[in-house]
């Protein structure tokens, strides 16, 4: 297939880009390099440098000789929560227009399949844990809402122009593939922060929240590796149907606290982390874990890497090849 892959030099895009291009399709990645990175775009990839809803059109072109594409992967987007929240308007704009201007090109070029990256955040504070794909969606911050915005336009343009398309709402994505991995300005993520520690680029991780109603009273969450989130795209591609939106949950099952993240950091880098306990961050859920079975059930995928020191250690030897990169660019 030709695909289009939107946000394809960020992390979740490269990787998905990466493992593309192995299977044999044929990859134009298209991203303006606000936030990802040029060098993340995988070798045999078509690189377009420009934002997604200005230049969509024109890289799909207006279907008067067929569709140029077989599919679109779209992982472009504003992702900071809590940026979100003190800059809503960049939010809206840079994920809702911006992905309305593409659901248009889609629409005018004929392209018949779309795999929207969306995430957990769309269901807020949930009232149980597994989450199910039919809980309520009651996003908390601006982030969230923009994601569920869009779950609903993608919703309609299947239901009136036949689109198939499949969002994938993912949970904690982590680790690294070939070279492919978490390498933000701004990081949130608690493993490559608490890994940023093990390389002396901070002090120490804070742990917000020591009360919370779990076996050690940190907060927990659903880890997902990126090499299954990867596999989970190419099977929602090849599983979309005309006419129909499918929404899927993609994490582990399994869900692991802030301690036992910062205990499987130790093990793996084999270095003595500083963490310090701190008080609880507004509205942070004790615990955030995925039920994944309705995309096992119609997708056939299944988690095949969940193993935590896994996670971390292909996420510690991407942070390590990172730096020895960095080091010697500057030497040069």
């Amino acid at each position: 297939m030709r695909l289009l892959v939107t946000g394809g030099a960020g992390y979740v895009g490269s990787v998905c880009a990466t493992v593309l291009i192995e299977r044999g399709h044929e990859v134009v990645v298209v991203d303006d390099l606000s936030t990802g990175n040029a060098d993340a775009v995988p070798a045999g990839a078509q690189f377009v440098e420009g934002d997604v809803g200005e230049v969509a059109a024109s890289v799909l072109g207006d279907g008067s000789d067929g569709p140029r594409f077989d599919g679109v992967l779209h992982f472009a987007a504003q992702s900071l929560v809590g940026e979100s929240v003190l800059e809503p308007e960049k939010y809206w704009r840079g994920n809702v227009v911006t992905t309305l201007a593409l659901l248009e090109a889609i629409r005018v070029s004929g392209t018949p399949r779309l795999v929207f990256s969306s995430t957990a955040a769309t269901y807020g504070e949930p009232d149980r844990s597994p989450i199910t794909e039919s809980d309520p969606t009651r996003p908390t911050n601006p982030y969230g809402a923009t994601k569920l915005a869009i779950d609903h336009a993608i919703t309609s343009y299947c239901q009136a122009y036949g689109l198939a398309a499949t969002s994938l709402r993912y949970f904690n994505v982590a680790g690294a593939y070939r070279g492919a991995g978490e390498n933000r300005v701004v990081e949130t993520h608690l493993i490559p922060l608490v890994l940023q520690v093990a390389l002396r680029q901070r002090d120490k991780i804070s742990v917000f929240g020591t009360d919370w109603p779990t076996p050690d009273g940190t907060a927990v969450r659903d880890y997902i590796h990126v090499l299954d989130l990867a596999e989970a795209h190419l099977l929602a591609l090849e599983k979309a149907s005309a006419g129909t939106h499918g929404i899927y949950n993609l994490g582990s099952g399994a869900g692991f606290s802030v301690r036992e993240v910062i205990s499987a950091c130790r093990r793996v880098t084999g270095l003595p982390i500083a963490a310090e306990d701190a008080p609880r961050r507004a509205g942070d859920p004790a615990v955030l874990v995925a039920s994944s079975e309705r995309a096992m059930a119609e997708l056939g995928w299944r988690p095949e890497r969940t193993d935590l020191d896994e996670i971390v250690s292909d996420a510690w030897t991407f942070l390590q090849e990172l730096g020895d990169r960095s080091h010697s660019a500057r030497r040069g």
